[in-house]
């Protein structure tokens, strides 16, 4: 048995690392980063070269075994048939291709599209990337052989390989998730050669999945249950699902999960973590005094309410212009109700997405937390009264790196399957629970989005 497991995450702003033992312990963590590109307005770029370097430097500092691999999602990855990087990987925060979802949602048809992939057509996706080179880069388009996404990319350095798992596929609009299997009714619709997409596998066969289901599964959501509530730059609300079923105005995004013959379903919300980092450089302050100063005032800062739509918002309004607001100010209001409004406003808009989740018959008795802004313990109270959910924080921190490195495990035959990795190496350190009743605030917050709406 190998002394350790090692999970690699190529993300967005660089690739971490972290190996663990047979007991989940962390070994060793490692990381390397890397620019993203501009270069025009709304664009996203950048060079797979720049993972792979920066992949081959973390897993220089960490002990050597099995390797899994979790990654960025959406972007796409495009070589010839040698095998070369034909141009820059255009990234999931790309925003070129509003021409191109409008295209895929008429050629599919809106509620076929959504029946078969779980998703509707966003900027973010991987196809209306592929139908936007074919567009505006023909010469390039004509010479494209295999399309890969950013994780899959570097696993094919690793090991010539050219390989995906179902969980990552999802996230193309171009996978059938209920099949578990490429749609060939999609690909014909848009065009688009089935022999230019990789052979798919499950997760625990080829130790891969995409960040969120790898992140999932390294905080124990394995089977429905708990659901993984995520205060990083965005916030995501996770949650397994026995058997596939979507939302038909696709409000939530549905894929398959890194566990086989399991989905996930998934509210997202665009500035979560990244409300707190915009407001914490408005206000020139750091967060723990914030978080003083905001613990001053009662829930609901005397009526004040915050909209989190600063980079638009994708659940449950799917509204890349919409945008934020503070409302009910009055001259008493103080940077710290400032602070306690917007992260309030955040949990509404994760509660938003818990909804949704319970109206997909999700039973949810328990969240738990990760991300940067799990690190403030008045954020974990408001989230929890917010969602009213207990929530709970596991041993580790290591994010979709540590579910990467469960794959590995269960790929080597250390963990018998998803269920025995969690039970063995997730592990819960400690439980907030809901302080107070947000019921009566979060329906006045539910009226801010279509108000503000008619304003822009």
């Amino acid at each position: 048995m190998p002394d350790a497991f090692v999970g690699i995450d190529v993300g967005t702003t660089g690739v971490k690392g972290v190996a663990i033992d047979a007991d989940g312990c962390v070994l060793a963590t490692a990381s390397a980063e890397y620019a993203l590109s501009r270069p025009r307005p709304g664009f996203a770029e950048q060079s797979p070269e720049d993972w792979w370097q920066a992949t081959q430097r973390v897993l220089r500092g960490l002990p050597e075994g099995p390797v899994g691999l979790s990654g960025q999602m959406h972007g796409l990855v495009v070589l010839d048939g040698g095998g070369d990087v034909l141009r820059p990987a255009i990234l999931w925060n790309d925003q070129r291709t509003v021409v191109e979802t409008a295209e895929i949602a008429e050629r599919v048809g809106f509620g076929r599209l959504v029946e078969l992939t779980g998703n509707r057509a966003l900027t973010g996706f991987t196809a209306p990337k592929i139908l936007w080179l074919r567009r505006h880069e023909p010469d390039t388009y004509a010479r494209i052989r295999h399309v890969l996404l950013p994780k899959d990319y570097v696993r094919y350095r690793l090991t010539g390989e050219l390989a995906i798992d179902a969980a990552d596929a999802s996230g193309t609009l171009l996978f059938d998730v209920e099949r578990r299997a490429w749609s060939e009714e999609v690909c014909e619709a848009l065009d688009i050669p089935l022999e230019w997409l990789p052979p798919v596998y499950e997760s625990t066969d080829i130790a891969g999945a995409g960040d969120q289901a790898a992140a999932a599964l390294g905080v124990g959501i394995a089977r429905p249950g708990p659901v993984s509530v995520v205060l990083g730059t965005s916030g995501v609300v996770f949650a397994a699902l026995p058997a596939y079923t979507h939302d038909p105005l696709a409000r939530l995004h549905v894929f398959c999960h890194a566990v086989p013959r399991t989905w996930h379903a998934m509210g997202v919300m665009l500035s979560a973590a990244g409300s707190a980092a915009w407001l914490r450089g408005v206000l020139g302050a750091q967060p723990a005094e914030l978080d003083v100063e905001a613990e001053r005032w009662a829930p609901g800062a005397e009526g004040l309410l915050f909209a989190p739509y600063l980079a638009g918002e994708r659940t449950p309004h799917p509204d890349p212009d919409a945008r934020g607001a503070f409302v009910g100010l009055s001259a008493r209001h103080d940077r710290g109700a400032l602070w306690r409004a917007m992260l309030e406003g955040v949990a509404f808009g994760l509660r938003d997405s818990l909804e949704l989740l319970r109206e997909l018959g999700c039973r949810v008795e328990v969240g738990r937390a990760s991300g940067g802004g799990a690190r403030s313990e008045l954020w974990l109270r408001i989230v929890a009264s917010a969602l009213g959910v207990p929530l709970e924080l596991t041993e580790s921190e290591e994010g979709s790196a540590y579910g990467a490195a469960l794959l590995s495990g269960i790929r080597s035959g250390v963990f018998a399957d998803a269920d025995d990795a969690v039970a063995r190496c997730v592990r819960v350190r400690r439980r907030i629970d809901p302080e107070w009743d947000y019921d009566a605030l979060y329906r006045r917050f539910r009226l801010l989005y279509p108000t503000l709406k008619e304003l822009q």
